[in-house]
């Protein structure tokens, strides 16, 4: 038997064990025998699975369908408490956590409802705030709940797409946890999921895919639960894999999201990474584990293989030295496999050689050009210029700065296209001349990431974080018919950046009105807002770099009413421009609680006497981000 000394000594190993490896390594919470949130018991769908790749973040629970209504009960999945609880017009909406004794927190968010006595306890909260959007954090004593107690309703609140129950798993630091590795019995996989395209990208000046310098993509060729690409990938130097794969499940036509890929190179596996335990302040980070760019610019996904630079997730083990990028030498060959497993351990595996090639000048010429044309594209440290000429013959390449000029000759002509290559380490040229064509490049400075940096020229300044670049940052400025642009809209940025811009104060009549919108990629506006200095410029932060313009917003937001009685009153409200930012309603002067739709852009009110119906003048004043305020009166 051991002794309390030598139990007393253990115990301070494993605690000397757990903290040589910080707070990273903590202690995995004790199993727990979690019931399913809906319909226990029963089959059950998803519509979304952890780890999908949203806008600015990793999905991180499950969607779980509602049979395409609200009111489904939400049952508590385990034993404990309510510990926090937020009603939000955004976001997850309606939400709720449950603390758990093992320290696991369950969410269950988009409610439509709350259960008794929770709804009586936040509506008296709302009113003592005078707010519909509020967050709070009841003692632990306060909402104890029992595994399989209705807790709430499903609905469709704040950013849902569709009636549906969003749950997460969660520990005590806020990290996500996979729910679908607690295997529940309701949903069924047995369906691997499904690899559509890989992607290779050069990584070095001297990389190249079938002898050119770009990024390439292959289609693949599928026989059951195993993927081919028709070609021999011919290649040189340092490369990134990438993976454009979904995962289905039983009986669902969603695509969602594929939790692991693993890359192995001649038999040896070199990276992995398995989408669990996201930190909730990292999930952010989804930008560098995916190619921002295509994204952005597609909407298609691909996961890269490969750690990227400033990618900081706790996702991956890469063993081979490079962090999973793979590097080709001529007369070598690789044998390489991506394998895609989903949380059920369903795999499908793509299959594929590349043979290391020495870059060689090759020419191939079209008949189609018809005039000189120049463009140009950054891939990582790497200006890939292309200029396009009549003649059969490769002209070299002009990189011109301060009067000087550098003669860039063609790695190779494809199409009558000379592609020339410049690592901008060695410096920022101003433009490239070819053939007479001359384009800008309105290269301003090299930021490097993870250092505090300014800059600053005759009409912006622009504040960089050290937590605010991923990776070395070649920026470019340019003001344009009072549009300023700062930097790239297709390069992510980790943490915001602090921009001041001094725009032309002839188009400003109302400083007051006046503030700065993103204008993104196509025609919407989105409402940045700003704080004028003395000296007619406007500052402001922004988590995504791109154009930004000064625009004036005097229209007053709408109302329209749409219905009253004596138990409720409901409005459409809107704005044009700036955005809805405050709304009040009041009977005969005493605050009456409104809640707020966004996707149906109404609002109705909710009594906290039900017994008390409303009679009398009530008054809606609406406010939008520009201070407009409109007022609506009526009586009943």
């Amino acid at each position: 038997m051991t002794s309390k000394l030598n139990k007393k000594r253990l115990s301070l190993a494993v605690l000397a064990f757990v903290t040589s490896f910080g707070a990273a390594a903590q202690m995995a919470p004790e199993p727990i025998d979690f019931l399913f949130p809906i319909k226990p018991g029963e089959r059950n769908y998803l519509s979304g699975t952890m780890g999908e790749i949203r806008s600015n973040h990793f999905h991180g629970g499950l969607d779980i369908k509602t049979d395409q209504r609200e009111g489904l009960q939400v049952y508590a999945a385990a034993d404990g408490y309510i510990s926090r609880v937020k009603q939000s017009t955004y976001g997850y909406g309606n939400i709720i956590f449950v603390t758990h004794p093992n320290g696991l927190v369950t969410t269950y968010a988009h409610l439509s409802a709350f259960g008794q006595p929770l709804t009586d306890y936040i509506l008296k909260q709302q009113y003592e705030k005078k707010s519909f959007e509020l967050e709070l954090f009841p003692e632990k004593g306060m909402f104890p709940v029992k595994r399989g107690e209705v807790i709430g309703l499903s609905g469709n609140t704040g950013g849902s797409g569709g009636p549906h129950l969003h749950f997460e798993i969660r520990d005590g630091n806020d990290r996500l946890y996979n729910p679908l590795k607690y295997k529940f019995q309701e949903v069924i996989d047995t369906t691997p999921p499904e690899i559509f395209t890989l992607g290779i990208t050069p990584l070095r000046i001297q990389s190249r895919v079938n002898n050119e310098f770009r990024r390439a993509e292959y289609r693949t060729t599928q026989k059951g639960n195993t993927y081919t690409i028709t070609d021999t990938v011919y290649a040189n130097g340092l490369l990134g894999l990438e993976l454009q794969t979904i995962d289905k499940l039983d009986g669902a036509a969603n695509k969602n999201g594929t939790q692991e890929v693993t890359l192995l190179v001649n038999g040896k596996q070199v990276y992995n990474h398995y989408i669990d335990q996201v930190p909730f302040e990292l999930s952010r980070q989804v930008s560098q584990h995916i190619n921002y760019n295509i994204y952005k610019r597609e909407g298609r996904t691909f996961q890269k293989a490969y750690v990227d630079n400033g990618n900081d997730l706790p996702l991956y083990n890469a063993t081979n030295g490079r962090q999973g990028r793979i590097n080709v030498h001529p007369d070598s060959t690789y044998r390489v496999q991506l394998v895609a497993r989903d949380s059920y351990n369903n795999a499908s595996t793509l299959s594929f050689v590349v043979k290391g090639e020495q870059p060689t000048f090759t020419k191939t010429l079209a008949k189609s050009v018809k005039k000189t044309s120049l463009d140009y594209e950054l891939i990582g440290n790497i200006l890939k210029i292309m200029a396009t000429d009549t003649s059969s013959t490769p002209q070299n390449i002009e990189l011109l700065k301060g009067g000087k000029s550098l003669v860039l000759v063609p790695s190779y002509m494809k199409n009558s296209q000379s592609v020339g290559l410049f690592d901008l380490r060695a410096g920022l040229p101003d433009s490239v001349r070819f053939c007479g064509v001359t384009v800008p490049f309105h290269f301003e400075k090299l930021v490097p990431a993870g250092q505090e940096m300014a800059f600053a020229n005759s009409y912006l300044k622009v504040l960089f974080d050290k937590r605010s670049l991923y990776d070395t940052l070649y920026l470019q400025t340019k003001l344009e018919d009072n549009v300023f642009t700062v930097g790239d809209f297709f390069t992510p940025l980790l943490q915001p950046i602090k921009v001041t811009i001094k725009p032309d104060m002839t188009a400003v009549k109302d400083k007051s009105k006046a503030a700065v919108y993103f204008l993104g990629t196509g025609r919407g506006r989105g409402f940045m807002g700003g704080t004028w200095g003395e000296d007619n410029t406007i500052t402001f932060s922004t988590k995504n770099m791109g154009k930004f313009k000064v625009l004036e917003d005097t229209k007053a937001p709408t109302i329209r009413l749409l219905s009253k009685s004596r138990e409720q009153i409901s409005f459409r409200i809107g704005d044009d421009l700036s955005g809805l930012n405050s709304y009040n309603a009041y009977i005969n002067g005493e605050w009456l609680l409104m809640k707020y739709e966004h996707k149906k852009a109404t609002i109705w009110s909710e009594k906290l006497n039900k017994d008390l119906p409303l009679s009398g003048e009530v008054v809606l004043k609406v406010k939008d981000n520009a201070g407009n305020e409109a007022t609506y009166t009526t009586t009943i």
